[in-house]
């Protein structure tokens, strides 16, 4: 099951840590938002470290379908409504901003990087659509009605965002790390102001930036109220057509298309992590009805994490954690979103002004109604009198037929059958599965 990144990409490997060690900043992740730090740092002249459990873009990084876009789903509409229109100019500002910037950085890198127009659709309703350019308009950005699009099937409307972008993530990454500070197979065990401790050796830092996916301290920031984890399925699909662009349904259940060489990416079947969903078997039937002589050449699941109002969680860790930064909650825009995060937190870091920073503060208010929810979910996962349970916060896990794991309904870490650590926050293998 792995993407169709992993199978077309060789990433460089880096050196353990085998001792200690000082620097001006650790980043604590290797997936793209920790790689993009690093390279702003690098250019910027910053002394830093970056150290990586694993393997560099090992986790989710590798699994994306690497939109590169300000067009979030019919996001800015409820923006304006959450936040004001100012607010929500600076979050499109900062997201056209960091499309950008890949486009300057990946140029002479040979990362397939692609200019794509980027549309979402309605299947029903057209005034959601109507809604969404209204607020557009008003934030100054000059999107287009789409009365038809390349699809198998009718739709109410879509707005296209001209000249965004697609890519491959390993390739990018793969030329963007191998000049990078990083020490990989190094965990941090135990992380204190200025200080972390890993397998390797223990590492002092003024700053220090994680880029975890789901934040790995538990006692600040109330991230395991404030995010929840949401899994999605691709397809690549052989002898199916070519739609020319980049596609998402407005609706959270719906489906996202692009291209990749002679393959067509479907993605779909989303559900909260350890719910039931409709997985690759809603691909499938949906592909067999609309592509009879199409034929899956690899299949992969991704894992996001979500936010109380749909914006990533980019700052300082905490009020009351002086050098600690974070960068999570990316809500499905992860390639964008970890663009936006390195600019920010390096002039943070520098001391530098960013008209950004309130945007995507991570103490703004959590009083949406995703909070209940949350809370509603972490109720009943430790009330569930069944085993085996999370180590992370001792939820029940649920079993996922489709792919051979054990889930956490609260907080989205995921176990093999073995017990095998597969996704945060967790931080260990589960014992006795």
């Amino acid at each position: 099951m792995d993407s169709i990144w992993r199978q077309t990409a060789k990433l460089p490997a880096f050196d353990s840590l085998r001792s200690d060690l000082n620097t001006d900043v650790l980043i604590i992740g290797g997936g793209m938002a920790g790689l993009l730090c690093a390279c702003e740092l690098a250019r910027a002249g910053v002394d830093y470290v970056l150290v990586e459990a694993d393997r560099v873009c090992g986790g989710i990084t590798q699994n994306t379908t690497a939109k590169i876009t300000s067009q979030h789903g019919l996001i800015y509409d409820k923006l304006i409504r959450k936040f004001g229109a100012e607010r929500s100019r600076l979050y499109l500002e900062a997201n056209q901003a960091a499309l950008k910037q890949y486009r300057t950085l990946c140029r002479g890198l040979d990362c397939e990087f692609e200019e794509k127009d980027a549309f979402v659709y309605a299947i029903d309703s057209r005034k959601k659509i109507d809604r969404e350019l209204k607020a557009l308009d008003r934030l100054g950005y000059s999107a287009e009605l789409a009365e038809q699009i390349p699809l198998p099937f009718p739709v109410a409307g879509a707005i296209k965002f001209p000249r965004q972008a697609q890519f491959h993530p390993l390739k990018f990454a793969a030329a963007a790390a191998k000049d990078l500070r990083i020490f990989e197979h190094t965990k941090v065990l135990e992380l204190a102001p200025g200080r972390a401790v890993t397998n390797g050796g223990t590492i002092s830092a003024d700053n220090i930036i994680v880029t975890t996916h789901f934040p790995l301290l538990n006692k600040h920031g109330g991230y395991f109220l404030k995010l929840y984890q949401h899994r999605s399925y691709v397809l690549a699909l052989n002898n199916a057509p070519d739609v020319h662009g980049m596609y998402l349904d407005e609706d959270e259940k719906g489906l996202s298309f692009r291209n990749y060489g002679g393959l067509l990416l479907l993605g779909g079947g989303s559900h909260r992590t350890g719910k039931r969903g409709g997985g690759w078997r809603e691909l499938e039937q949906f592909a067999q009805r609309r592509w009879p002589g199409a034929q899956v050449v690899t299949r992969w699941a991704t894992q996001d994490c979500m936010t109380l109002d749909g914006v990533p969680y980019i700052g300082p860790y905490s009020g009351h954690t002086s050098g600690l930064y974070v960068a999570t909650g990316f809500n499905k825009w992860g390639m964008t979103s970890s663009m936006v995060a390195a600019t920010l937190l390096t002039d943070l870091i520098l001391g530098r002004d960013n008209p950004y920073a309130a945007v995507f503060s991570p103490s703004r208010t959590m009083l949406r109604p995703q909070l209940a929810v949350n809370g509603l979910e972490s109720v009943l996962g430790l009330l569930t009198p069944t085993v085996p349970r999370c180590p992370h916060m001792g939820c029940a896990l649920k079993y996922n037929a489709a792919e051979h794991s054990w889930d956490c309904p609260c907080h989205g870490s995921r176990f093999g059958e073995g017990g095998n650590l597969i996704d945060n926050p967790a931080a260990d293998d589960k014992q006795g599965l």
